[in-house]
């Protein structure tokens, strides 16, 4: 018996040793060819592993603990693995977990890894950190995939963990609760689906949670109540629906920033919420939440952001909000609020952005508005305001934006706005406002965008040609008498102008013969007023210019009826409403377009009808889309360095490390920047070709930030960081950014050279049709999409372009595309709160920048869609985004029934076969990218996964018979 107890105690305490032996049983020299083994899988077409672990090798197996990226117990045994941003191309297949049982750190973040996840990895016993986020860095290398394996919930030590920005799917396995000691739990941008589980309530020390940007969808798990140390919770863009129960909020007592924006979260906001006194940030935008503000959020005295907008609010504005002193943004637009603005809300001292557009509030504005002196932006378009404009509004010195459109507001414009010295745009339409125009709105001398339209302004057009940076002046529907000023084209006034539209007024005289004067202009409407004199001299002035479209119909022109060159030149709305001109000209019949018969009269006049109405609706949303601005500033900006200040001494030079050259190399080879080595000249300064004496060619992007209007004054720390950002980028589709440096009062960023140039010249030149075959169009689309996938999706933060169009497209020698100028606009306005430069070319800006005034990745996801169709027909997709803007209008949806074959690029002979499927592919989801609302197109992501499919999508139908309204349905 004695015996059997002895042999029973022998057995029990080796398997208790087993574990224990297994640890000893592993040396340092079997993990270090482990790891060789694991590099051997890399991927040759990786260039850093050979340079950056070149210590992984066989010959120096003995000296485990030096190699790069590689930290050691005191056992000498692999404790972590920080493999961070080497550019690694591989997987976890050749990874033997078994083989580190003592790995407390994994990190393989902002690498090309892919492939699933293996269950092996709850082997890691002793993990406290694994970070395998920011992987899919490029659609070749997708980043990991598959589900999350269940046996991550193995690992009970695990403290943080990083997913993030990977193509995971599945669920969120309830393993995970099993993880007690988890304070950092990052899920975002990935494609995780169905609900959260409850069992992540088990996770009681949770300080961040990130499921952000997946499609997770069902209601909150009351467990997650029990995650009381939450001070992080970021839910948004997902599906989750159902309401915010008081029990859930009530125990987030110490939640600095919630986060849970576009979702379908309805019913009431909780009055609970004001339990959370530690706020900071509340965004609860773009969802359903319905019923009143609660009177509770006044005790949430700490917040600095209050976003409420895009939801379906009733009842009045809390007086309660007047206590929130330290809110920097209050966004409670398009909402159905009524009532009247509290007047509390003049005690916001620190308010920056007042967004209260789009609802139904009532009364006048209140002069205590005018206390709020750190104002910068007031929305309060789409109202049922009435009275006037306070006086006090005049205090507000820091306003950069104003808009009180469509409103019900009388009165004449107060003089006291002309104090407001920092205001960019001043948009007033669709009101009741009188009298004239004061002659003070020529004080505003950094004003760009103005709109007066749609009121009952009289008298004649003032002398404001101080507004030197003035782009857009729209004067139209009102009562304005008069001749067109000559001062609005002399050089020391308005010639910045892009967009000037003085139509239905009253206005006599003729067309000033200085409109040549206007270089940038790109939108003149003088018509239904009174103007007279001979046509051939007003358009004498219009053809030296690049303008995209004009109309000065319905005025008293005469004259001789132009020649046939000129008719051909114009819209035919041109030419509509000149009796006078008629009776001159028995209009050539050699001009197909102004045929005499009345049938034809009858449909000219229909179709300069639907032309003029959708020039109104078109020319609304391009009017407003100038006004790019980012419409919620959510933090404050640190202070700026004026050029003037220490600029000069400031020489920087950051550049990557592969990069063999000097900035005086780069001098000396463009002759201290020569006119001759100019290559171009954009918004933002000229760009020179470099050809150093290693052979290297590089391109300069000169910015002058001393006597240029369009380069805004700097915070250098700022830009210095975020250029560090900026050189870290590796994708095959963004062109290279060197780095940057300062001289003389200038920055110069240093970018690779692309010889072939632009898409735009390819697609509009020879090589349109000798090289541009449906391959290589079908190739370009694909790696525009993949760039632009990788710049949302995998770059933290996410960046968006703000500008594609075929011109900032260039091509390698094999026609590759390289997205360029990625990043330009954001650098040069990253720090400045008062520069608003147009950012984006008309033509390619989403439909919505008309009314939310913010660029989002849709709006680049827009732009796309417009290059990848204008790729395809060999022309700008005009006609087709007409078609998308009025859907209402019959002649409109008579061009989605065109067919494909017609509409595509009539240079080349159709596509057949695979190739077919492949070119519908395309234009089936280009079609869905140009959608007006945004919430309904495609992100990056998806789009160029689907162009990048190994198998094609059948036709649905012959390709000779498949039309634009099939191909759209089609993304449905």
């Amino acid at each position: 018996m004695q015996l059997k107890t002895m042999t029973f105690h022998y057995i029990l305490l080796l398997l208790f040793a087993l574990p224990l032996i297994k640890t000893t049983s592993i040396s340092p020299r079997k993990q270090a060819e482990s790891l060789i083994k694991w590099k051997a899988g890399f991927s040759p077409s990786s260039s850093s592993p050979p340079s950056l672990l070149h210590s992984w090798s066989l010959t120096n197996l003995n000296s485990l603990c030096n190699w790069t990226a590689i930290v050691c117990t005191k056992t000498r045994t692999v404790s972590e693995i920080q493999l961070s941003g080497m550019e690694i191309n591989g997987t976890l297949a050749l990874f033997d977990f078994s083989l580190f049982p003592n790995l407390t750190h994994f990190n393989l973040s902002g690498n090309y890894f892919r492939g699933p996840i293996p269950s092996a990895i709850g082997n890691l016993s002793r993990l406290t950190t694994l970070d395998l986020s920011n992987n899919a860095l490029d659609d070749n290398y997708s980043g990991f995939s598959g589900p999350i394996p269940d046996n991550i919930g193995l690992i009970s030590g695990l403290q943080h963990i990083d997913l993030s920005r990977n193509l995971l799917e599945g669920k969120i396995p309830p393993s995970i609760g099993k993880l007690r000691d988890l304070q950092f739990l990052y899920l975002s941008y990935n494609s995780l689906y169905s609900s959260i589980p409850s069992q992540l309530g088990l996770c009681t020390n949770l300080t961040y949670l990130s499921l952000s940007s997946n499609k997770l969808n069902g209601e909150l798990p009351l467990s997650l109540s029990n995650l009381k140390n939450l001070v992080q919770l970021h839910l948004s863009y997902n599906l989750f629906i159902g309401q915010i129960l008081p029990s859930l909020v009530s125990n987030w007592t110490k939640l600095v920033y919630l986060y849970l924006p576009d979702n379908s979260f309805s019913g009431t906001i909780s009055a609970e919420i004001g339990q959370l006194t530690q706020l900071q940030s509340l965004s609860l935008y773009s969802n359903k939440f319905s019923g009143e503000i609660p009177q509770s959020l006044g005790k949430l005295t700490q917040l600095h952001v209050l976003d409420l907008s895009d939801n379906d609010l009733t009842g009045e504005i809390p007086q309660s909000l007047g206590k929130l002193t330290q809110l920097h943004v209050l966004d409670l637009s398009d909402n159905d609020l009524t009532g009247e603005i509290p007047q509390s809300l003049g005690k916001l001292s620190l308010l920056q952005g007042l967004y209260l557009s789009d609802n139904h509030l009532t009364g006048e504005i209140p002069q205590s508005l005018g206390k709020l002196t750190q104002l910068q932006l007031l929305y309060l378009s789409d109202n049922h305001f009435t009275g006037e404009i306070p006086q006090s509004l005049g205090k507000l010195t820091k306003l950069q934006e104003l808009q009180l459109s469509a409103n019900s507001f009388t009165g004449e414009i107060p003089q006291s706005l002309g104090k407001l010295t920092q205001l960019q745009l001043l948009y007033l339409p669709d009101n009741h406002f009188t009298g004239e125009i004061p002659q003070s709105l020529g004080n505003l001398s950094h004003l760009e965008y103005l709109d007066l339209s749609a009121n009952n302004f009289t008298g004649v057009i003032p002398r404001i040609s101080g507004m030197l940076d003035l782009k857009l002046l729209l004067l139209s529907n009102n009562n304005l008498t008069g001749v067109i000023p000559i001062h609005l084209f002399l050089a020391v006034g308005l010639t910045g102008l892009v967009y000037l539209n003085l139509s239905s007024n009253s206005l006599s005289g003729a067309i000033p013969s200085k409109l040549h004067m206007l270089t940038e202009l790109e939108v003149f409407n003088a018509s239904h007023n009174h103007l007279s004199g001979e046509i051939q001299s007003a358009l004498a002035d219009l053809l030296t210019l690049n303008i995209s479209s004009y109309d000065f119909s319905y005025n008293n022109l005469t004259g001789p009826f132009p020649p046939c060159s000129i008719i051909n030149t114009f819209s035919t709305g041109t030419f509509v409403g000149y009796y006078g001109l008629w009776s001159h000209a028995g209009r050539p019949t050699e001009c197909k377009s102004y045929s005499t018969n009345s049938k034809s009269a009858n449909k000219n006049i229909v179709s300069v009808f639907l032309y003029s109405l959708w020039g109104f609706t078109v020319g609304a949303i391009s009017i407003a889309a100038l006004f790019l601005m980012f419409r919620k500033r959510s933090t404050i900006r640190p202070p700026v360095i004026k050029p003037s200040q220490n600029f000069e001494s400031f020489e920087a030079m950051i550049l990557q490390e592969e990069v063999k050259f000097t900035f005086a190399e780069v001098v000396k080879a463009v002759d201290d920047f020569h006119e001759k080595y100019c290559i171009g000249e954009g918004g933002f300064g000229k760009v020179y070709k470099a050809e150093l004496q290693s052979g290297q060619v590089v391109a300069v992007k000169r910015l002058n930030t001393n006597d240029s209007n369009d380069v805004p004054a700097i915070n250098l720390q700022s830009f210095q960081n975020e250029i560090r950002t900026l050189t870290t980028i590796r994708h095959r589709n963004v062109i290279r950014l060197y780095g940057f440096s300062t001289r003389k009062g200038c920055i110069f960023l240093l970018y690779e050279y692309l010889e072939r140039g632009s898409l735009g010249k390819a697609l509009y030149g020879v090589e349109g049709v000798t090289e541009l075959g449906w391959p290589t169009r079908v190739k370009i689309v694909q790696g525009l999409a993949c760039a632009l996938s990788y710049l949302h999706h995998d770059c933290s933060p996410p960046i968006v372009h703000r500008d594609v169009t075929v011109n900032n497209v260039l091509l390698e020698q094999d026609f590759e595309p390289r997205l360029s100028d990625f990043g330009t606009a954001k650098l040069l306005s990253i720090d400045s709160s008062n520069w608003t430069n147009i950012v984006g070319t008309l033509g390619y800006m989403a439909p919505e920048l008309a009314y939310i005034m913010q660029v989002t990745d849709k709006c680049d996801v827009y732009s796309f869609g417009v290059v990848a169709l204008e790729v395809m027909m060999g022309r700008h997709p005009r006609d087709i985004l007409e078609s998308q803007l009025l859907e209402s209008s019959t002649s409109m949806k008579g061009n989605a029934d065109l067919l494909l074959k017609d509409v595509l690029d009539q240079r080349l002979e159709p596509p057949a076969n695979e190739l077919a499927k492949a070119v519908v592919l395309v234009m089936s989801i280009a079609l869905g990218c140009i959608r007006t609302r945004p919430g309904l197109r495609p992100t990056m992501h998806f789009v160029s996964q689907n162009l990048s499919a190994q198998s094609l999508p059948c036709l649905p139908e012959p390709f000779g018979m498949l039309t634009i309204n099939k191909l759209s349905a089609l993304q449905n």
